[in-house]
């Protein structure tokens, strides 16, 4: 037995050596301002207390902050000595600024973090517990001093499509605080249900928050109808009262501010099926915008409004804003008297009257409006702030103009994008996005000056979940891309590298499956499309391409020079190489090869995603010319476009021999799928 223990004894202390073996990279996530070594280490044990003397709530966060750790967590009223962590809220730091900033010392006698708030503390709190998870309690000697780089740190989580628990919510909060994000949006309104309880509008919890069929899917492909919630078959769920301010206490706590979406003028199909004298024809289950020239439509979002704002004190409240038809305001003689009352000239305007309107309502009790950045169309409200997601144009058009924007463009910060190869993983609506471009992105266009620059206040990703049906599901989809996304909304760009952080990840990964988290094994990856990885080399490589059909501008890749620049698109449309047709529902081009030259095949790929409307053609022509007038067909190949859950790419070509200077490539929609898209990547010619 003592031979055994002796053993033992001797491991322990092997470990112990191992564990605080001098480190070059401090390790925490995200990756903070600076950070210096020293001598020797601190033992983080059962001995151990927590000194902090602060205000009730101050210590309540305080108490918060170590709540997560599995290492002792005792607190005292003085210092016992040296091996104590101290807590210490401060007037200043020098070196930092932002109010979230704060101060680490880690010596040999103790810890003291100082900071500017108790979310300073909060975020120091964090990074001390992942410096202790490191070497199992045993911490190298260390001065951090920390703040981010955006006052905006967010994630979406859309609750509407597919209801999350308060559980659930909650459990995310835990996660995404330990990684310092600092607002939570929730998108609690769309068609597929209402998830907040109003006390003057029951029939938005008793019907329009219940729907038949498991998924967003079934109900999609159905009627799209809504049921009683007492209906034995009935789907969905909302959040009480009581429940909204168990979710926004738990969250400040944690130092995060949900923010609420009340969706306007449109996603409004539940609403204007509990309450058709809301829509324009009056008629349940035909329309999703509100009838803006209807007063009743002010009474109602103003009378929920309230409610939402007695429930959250955040200073954002979110109307969406996105994506509205505005086709039954053309004809509908109450929205026309108003446009005519009001001077409008079109119903672009017509929206804009309803968001200045709400966002004076909101102005009056304190609240600021943010929105998605169709609120710029028609005018943009006075104090409004942008939420740009089609791209980065619309917050840099609300930085230009004077307003804050936050960026969250669809090809970085969508996470119901497929983060692998789509064979690999389970269905999503379409996209690609990695984690390495996660990472990648940059919230602040180089196109603004300084001045302007300062007007981006962060940055959000969203997780949109048509196609993600489970809480496990949505977990994948959030991490690690999440946790990608909290650097680039920390972290200087300068002190960012990928490659620290590659192997941070890798480390992060293992933690969060066992805290109970269902991350994708980034371990695993597969990675980008092999076509992708390799420039392409063939006759057409450099030249000239004629479109005798625009290519659609939503989708512009490389421009003209998209289809002969030896670059293959890889798993989605989104990587800026796979160039799009819309117009007339065909693509029609002509490649100059400048001179008359053997060939001996002629091929393009094209993608096929159904979820965002992308076809393959129905009907491909390749025909070839000496002169450039008279055409000579090669092949003309037909193809049956077939309906379903997967991402798909086929080569359409010719292969044979002929003399030809030019080379006309067409594709023809099939007739079922005339308002999808086609993306083709390269035209080689062998």
């Amino acid at each position: 037995m003592k031979k055994i223990s002796l053993l033992f004894f001797i491991a322990c202390a092997m470990l112990l050596v191992v564990s605080c073996t001098k480190k070059t990279d401090v390790g925490i996530t995200p990756e903070p301002l600076s950070y210096s070594f020293g001598k020797g280490s601190f033992e983080w044990n059962k001995d151990t207390r927590i000194i902090f003397n602060g205000s009730k709530d101050a210590q309540t966060i305080v108490e918060t902050a170590f709540s997560e750790t599995s290492f002792p967590v005792s607190f005292a009223a003085a210092q016992p000595g040296n091996n104590c962590i101290q807590l210490e809220l401060t007037d200043s730091i020098s070196g930092v600024t932002s109010p979230e900033a704060y101060s680490l010392h880690v010596g040999e006698d103790g810890v003291k973090i100082q900071a500017l708030s108790e979310a300073g503390l909060f975020y120091g709190v964090q990074s001390l517990i992942q410096l202790a998870e490191q070497g199992e309690g045993c911490i190298q000697s260390v001065d951090v001093l920390d703040e981010p780089r955006f006052p905006y740190r967010g994630i979406m989580l859309d609750v509407s499509r597919h209801f999350r628990s308060k559980d659930f919510v909650k459990k995310q909060i835990d996660l995404l605080s330990h990684y310092k994000f600092n607002r939570l949006h929730l998108h609690l309104t769309d068609a597929a249900g209402w998830r907040i309880a109003i006390d003057k509008y029951p029939r938005l919890t008793q019907f329009a928050a219940w729907r038949k069929g498991k998924t967003w899917k079934e109900w999609w492909n159905g009627d799209r109808g809504y049921c009683e919630e007492t209906d034995p078959e009935a789907q969905g769920g909302y959040y009480t009262k009581d429940d909204i301010r168990e979710m926004v206490e738990y969250a400040r706590q944690h130092c995060i501010t949900i923010i609420p979406e009340i969706e306007m003028p449109s996603h409004s199909d539940e609403v204007l099926t509990a309450y058709p004298e809301l829509s324009c024809t009056h008629e349940p289950g035909k329309q999703s915008d509100f009838c803006v020239g209807n007063e009743k439509t002010f009474e109602f979002l103003e009378d929920v409004l309230t409610e939402v704002m007695e429930l959250f004190p955040s200073e954002y409240i979110h109307i969406g804003g996105d994506e509205a038809a505005k086709s039954a305001w053309k004809t509908c003689p109450l929205c026309q008297k108003r446009m005519k009352e009001e001077g409008l000239k079109d119903v672009d305007e017509l929206q804009s009257y309803l968001i200045h309107r709400i966002e004076r309502f909101l102005n009056e009790h304190g609240r600021s409006l943010l929105g998605w950045d169709e609120i710029l169309q028609g005018g943009l409200a006075p104090n409004a702030t942008v939420m740009s997601w089609r791209g980065e144009q619309g917050g840099i058009d609300a930085a230009l103009s004077g307003h804050h924007a936050i960026m969250t463009p669809g090809e970085y910060c969508y996470f119901d994008s497929y983060q692998d190869a789509p064979y690999s993983q389970p269905e999503a609506i379409g996209g690609y996005l990695p984690l390495s471009k996660v990472y990648s992105y940059n919230p602040v266009p180089d196109s603004l000056s300084a001045d302007n620059q300062k007007m981006i206040l962060g940055v959000q990703a969203n997780v949109w979940a048509e196609y993600i049906p489970t809480d496990e599901h949505m977990e994948y989809m959030l991490y690690p891309r999440a946790i990608a996304l909290s650097e680039v909304a920390w972290t200087a760009p300068e002190r960012k590298s990928w490659d620290s952080f590659h192997d941070r990840i890798l480390k992060i990964i293992p933690q969060l499956k066992a805290k109970g988290y269902n991350a994708f094994d980034y371990a695993k990856e597969i990675g980008n499309r092999k076509e992708y990885n390799q420039p392409v080399e063939h006759l057409a490589v450099g030249k000239k391409v004629t479109f005798n059909i625009p290519y659609w501008p939503n989708y512009p890749a490389n421009g003209e020079k998209t289809l002969t620049d030896g670059l293959r698109g890889g798993w989605n449309y989104n990587d800026k190489r796979w160039l799009g047709f819309a117009e007339n529902h065909r693509m029609d081009v002509v490649i100059d090869l400048e001179k008359v030259t053997k060939i001996h095949s002629v091929s393009a790929d094209f993608m096929q995603i159904c979820g965002p409307y992308v076809f393959m053609p129905s009907e491909v022509v390749i025909s070839s010319s000496v002169d450039g007038k008279d055409y000579t067909q090669l092949t003309a190949i037909k193809h049956q476009v077939q309906k379903d859950d997967s991402v798909s790419f086929k080569k359409f070509g010719w292969e044979g021999e002929t003399d030809a200077r030019y080379i006309r490539y067409q594709a023809m929609a099939d007739s079922l799928y005339k308002d999808g898209i086609q993306f083709v990547d390269e035209i080689i010619v062998k």
